[in-house]
């Protein structure tokens, strides 16, 4: 009896490490306008049911993202943010990505998010992508991307859209590429919303992949492609593929 009792307690200690809940944890303190538990048309709250159906615990914080809020996350949520991260908060998101746990980013205005970028060695462009042939209702910053790399990300996906969105370009290797623009793509550096000889043309990365440490990473370069008012059709398809690779862990790469 000793010896079952002594065994049951060994396996008892086991299981909680072997089933740990996943854990989803949204930014909300750097000045996000759209949020987790609103139900606007601009708010994230569908997205957070995508990964409560996938077996997340879903949290939310407004303060900083230090050692507390950080604790026990799997993956880390930044969407639209405003306010850069401090020093301090870049910190803890390396942590994180050292524990091997996952960041997504999506980016409203990229230039507040310049320091989590330059941590995933990632980089964006100077003005919001356009793409005349890929039009969504005849606005070309509005774009179906349908050039897609092999990844779990872009399983069973033909598109997506995008509705105003940075180009993003990978600083080291370990960066991939997961969707980009046609050819046709470019950046309105003039501005005046219009092609011309001072802009930048080419395909374009929409969203990108990495690692760092043991971690790993996307960035998207819209915040607005898994707001409730697009998350539909391949939107949606592409915020399950997000939330099942996020779960499955970096093997699944």
């Amino acid at each position: 009896m000793r010896i079952w009792l002594l065994l049951l307690f060994c396996l008892l200690a086991v299981v909680p490490q072997s089933f740990a809940v996943a854990v989803a944890l949204f930014d909300e303190g750097h000045g996000q306008p759209f949020h987790v538990r609103g139900n606007g048309p601009l708010d994230l709250s569908q997205l957070a049911e995508r990964f409560a159906a996938n077996g997340f615990e879903v949290r939310t914080t407004t303060g900083t993202l230090d050692a507390e809020p950080l604790d026990g996350v799997t993956a880390l949520v930044i969407s639209g943010a405003f306010r850069p991260l401090s020093s301090g908060e870049l910190a803890a998101v390396r942590t994180i990505l050292d524990g091997g746990g996952s960041v997504v980013v999506m980016l409203h205005i990229a230039p507040p998010l310049g320091g989590v970028l330059e941590l995933l060695n990632v980089d964006y462009a100077n003005g919001i992508l356009h793409d005349g042939s890929r039009a969504i209702d005849n606005n070309p910053q509005y774009i179906r991307v349908d050039r897609l790399a092999s990844h779990p990300l872009t399983e069973g996906l033909v598109d997506f859209a995008v509705y105003g969105c940075w180009a993003l370009r990978g600083t080291a290797p370990s960066v991939e590429p997961v969707a980009w623009t046609s050819t046709q793509g470019w950046v309105d550096l003039v501005p005046d919303g219009q092609p011309g000889p001072g802009d930048v043309r080419g395909p374009f990365a929409v969203a990108v992949a990495g690692h760092v440490a043991a971690g790993r990473y996307v960035v998207f370069g819209d915040d607005a492609l898994f707001q409730n008012r697009f998350l539909e059709g391949s939107n949606r398809l592409l915020a399950d593929n997000l939330v099942r690779w996020l779960s499955r862990g970096k093997s699944s790469d």
